[in-house]
């Protein structure tokens, strides 16, 4: 077995972001709905988009090179990566890669070094206040990062499900649950089961646009908003956005009009920090950047859960970088 190569390991991590970058704009233009199942070349791709062919080419070739797409001939195809960046599949990841490549997300990994000097979110620097008042003030955008997200969860969600029975449950309280995605795909499993979907206003205003029979539809704030009482709640990629003193006050919020023998279940990740090519290590400095929280481990899950007097009961693995923490009444 050849030895990795250091001086390959810093080139590939410095230069990385230029495919990264071709990733982006791929998605922002389109190209991959632009794409159907015949092969096609730049200069065809190009004129239907209305780009120039040339960098077109580069930039799908460049893709090519990192596993995206398939280029022979002089003609692009798809594979199973680049029809992820479909918008009419199952579990597209369009949205998310558009989201990545957004200029308030783009440029607050700019001002990464400022986090060290200040200890604040690096988006600070770029945007008024935080990144979900920013949102809050740009719907476009918001809607990038609300699809962002389901797709991004798209993949854990059968992992999820296959960890954990649900049926149990009369109702399910999705908290930060954003345009339902999850909470959908759990009554599917649980057909007696009813749920409520708490988000922002106008995130519920985008999710009742498609309404499911079961789910309640209530918008507010988890810091200080009262949330209907339910025997379980979720919360799904919701915590490792927010301090662990801001995690702390929504699960108190949560449990204020909960009932004493509610079960909360945070579905997140779980750090190994002697883990190597982890996602969750590699996620963590998002968080770093964008917000003031944090991928956790065990122990630091531990912190949280015992500071809103919230028992740990149980960690369900779901998927590689998923767990089910179940928490709540002994």
């Amino acid at each position: 077995m050849s030895e990795i190569n250091p001086s390959e390991t810093l080139l590939f991590l410095s230069t990385v972001y230029w495919a990264s970058r071709c990733l982006h704009v791929a998605a922002e233009l389109g190209v991959a709905d632009f794409l159907d199942n015949e092969p096609q070349t730049a200069a065809q791709l190009a004129a239907n988009i209305g780009v120039n062919a040339k960098p077109l080419h580069r930039i799908l070739r460049a893709l090519v090179n990192r596993g995206v797409f398939e280029l022979k001939g002089g003609r692009f195809s798809h594979n199973a990566a680049s029809r992820l960046l479909r918008t009419d599949v199952d579990g597209s990841m369009r949205l998310r890669a558009m989201m990545d490549g957004l200029p308030m997300h783009w440029d607050a990994y700019r001002e990464l070094g400022s986090t060290l000097r200040t200890g604040r979110p690096a988006i600070e620097g770029v945007v008024k206040g935080s990144l979900f008042g920013y949102l809050g003030a740009h719907r476009d955008e918001a809607r990038v990062f609300a699809g962002a997200m389901v797709g991004k969860s798209s993949a854990q969600i059968s992992h999820v499900l296959a960890a954990y029975d649900f049926g149990r449950f009369k109702t399910i309280g999705d908290i930060g649950g954003g345009l339902g995605h999850l909470l959908e795909a759990v009554l599917e499993t649980a057909p007696a089961t009813k749920g409520v979907v708490f988000d922002l206003p106008e995130v519920i205003d985008q999710a009742r646009a498609s309404a499911h029979s079961r789910i309640t539809y209530v918008g507010g704030s988890f810091f200080e908003d009262r949330i209907p009482p339910c025997d379980a709640y979720m919360l799904m990629n919701v915590l490792h956005d927010w301090s662990d003193e801001e995690s702390v006050a929504i699960l108190k919020n949560i449990q204020s009009a909960a009932p004493a023998s509610a079960t909360f279940l945070i579905i997140e990740g779980i750090v190994n920090e002697e883990s190597r090519g982890d996602f969750l290590i590699d996620c963590d400095i998002e968080m770093m950047v964008m917000t003031t929280g944090r991928e956790r481990t065990r122990v630091e899950w531990e912190a949280v859960f015992q500071a809103a007097g919230l028992p740990l009961k149980r960690i369900l693995q779901a998927g590689t970088w998923t767990a089910v923490i179940e928490a709540g009444a002994a």
